[in-house]
């Protein structure tokens, strides 16, 4: 299956979206570093989707936990952002449920991947 059919790509394009809808919304005086921020995390983990399911095994499982380690970090970074009122609340729902959904299935593509590895 291509990357693209993936549903957790999906969710992740409609992610990578958003990143760039609360960078645009944001005051100027956050948007440089904490927009960038949010955005580059976002665009990553879409890159790392498509790394692992190019991939098997070991190698699969370690883009899969970088997938979730940017997952984290962008939840933590919008957070701030919210708390901050850079993020608007509508933005930070909708990146709440995008990134739950993308943890979710990350979680259970990692399961499934190390489930298929061959035992060292």
């Amino acid at each position: 299956m291509l990357h693209t059919e993936l549903p957790i790509y999906k969710r992740g394009c409609d992610l990578v979206q958003l990143a760039f809808n609360v960078q645009t919304q944001m005051p100027r005086a956050h948007k440089r570093h904490l927009g960038e921020k949010i955005t580059a995390h976002c665009t990553e983990m879409v890159s790392l989707m498509a790394m692992a399911n190019a991939t098997r095994g070991h190698e699969r499982a370690a883009h899969i936990r970088d997938l979730l380690a940017r997952q984290r970090a962008a939840t933590v970074l919008l957070r701030v952002g919210f708390d901050m009122k850079a993020v608007s609340p509508k933005l930070w729902s909708d990146s709440v449920q995008l990134l739950d959904s993308i943890g979710k299935q990350g979680g259970g593509w990692l399961k499934s991947s190390q489930s298929k590895a061959p035992a060292a």
